[in-house]
């Protein structure tokens, strides 16, 4: 087969880490031929999406007690050149958010590939309909009690409840912009003023769950399924445990509760076309639906002495 990655410039992502590069691997690993490109090279023409794509060599990882370890030039390029993705057997979309205009952009240029020769991942539709936050006011019989709202008296209202909260940007990643909220916080209105850009955006505020000083699980869910979790605790005095804001990783197990939130969220992802997904979950509630590119693969691996990609890979031939 013919994949093509759209992703971040590869230079930039860390290939002990980067989900993007695992599945990469393993596809090349298998024997198929792996291009990439980035969303500023998706070009239309005469009705048909075509890309600048160069073909990728990589030099896999390997692991060293705890790590794992690449070569200082671990990916090698061949000459790119301007190709129909009609073309392509798989193409993925794996640029990291924000989602912004030219991410949506994009979405729609990937609506133009024929769906008889090519399968996008995920679906550009479910990728424009699926925020990462609102996603999952879906599922309230699964999630914690949230709220969204600019409105500066409806926080305040919800936090003297709950007592404590979280706030969250609807367009945010890798924990950035998450705040913890207290009602005795005498920064209170600062912060609602500057998350909610002086009430001109929504933002999610949801009840803070204790179980969060103990972990926040990521699962990874193919085709509904989950195959995978790492549990990312909070270290010093940080309340994230996202690995972007230095969480560390410790092995765990899905739970029961943990594949029941699957069991609710899986037709709906199906329907959506999304079907590599993280879910985020803390304390037996979920969080967050990461479907633009979620990570957690090597760490799962690493930790379980597992190969996700292939099983990925596995599960694409077959389809």
């Amino acid at each position: 087969m013919k994949l093509a990655f759209i992703i971040d410039p590869i230079a930039k992502l860390d290939p002990g880490h980067d989900t993007s590069v695992a599945l990469m691997e393993a596809a090349q690993a298998m024997g198929h031929e792996v291009w990439i490109t980035q969303i500023q090279n998706l070009t239309v023409i005469s009705g048909k999406a075509w890309a600048t794509l160069k073909p990728v060599h990589l030099t896999p990882v390997t692991k060293n007690g705890d790590r794992w370890i690449a070569v200082p030039n671990w990916y090698t390029l061949g000459e790119e050149g301007l190709t129909c993705l009609d073309e392509m057997d798989v193409v993925w979309m794996r640029k990291d958010p924000p989602v912004n205009i030219p991410y949506l952009y994009a979405t729609y240029i990937l609506d133009l590939i024929n769906p008889a020769s090519t399968r996008v991942l995920n679906s550009p539709k479910g990728l424009r309909e699926a925020n990462e936050k609102m996603y999952t006011l879906q599922f309230t019989e699964v999630m914690p009690e949230t709220i969204v709202t600019q409105e500066k008296a409806i926080i305040r209202k919800f936090l003297d409840e709950k007592q404590a909260a979280v706030m969250k940007p609807l367009g945010g990643k890798a924990g950035e912009g998450i705040l913890f909220l207290d009602p005795s916080d005498r920064n209170f209105n600062s912060l609602v003023e500057i998350s909610t850009k002086w009430g001109q955006e929504p933002v999610m505020i949801q009840s803070y769950l204790p179980a969060a000083k103990d972990g926040d699980k990521r699962i990874i869910v193919l085709d509904g399924e989950p195959i995978g979790a790492v549990n990312r605790i909070p270290t010093g005095k940080e309340f994230r445990g996202n690995m972007a804001v230095g969480g560390r990783v410790a092995k765990v197990e899905i739970t029961d509760r943990e594949r029941e939130i699957c069991q609710v969220v899986a037709p709906k992802l199906k329907q959506n076309g999304l079907y590599f997904v993280g879910l985020d979950v803390i304390g037996g509630y979920l969080t967050e639906v990461n479907v633009t590119s979620p990570t957690g693969v090597r760490e799962i691996d690493r930790l379980n002495g597992v190969n996700l990609g292939k099983q990925v890979m596995e599960w694409i031939e077959k389809r």
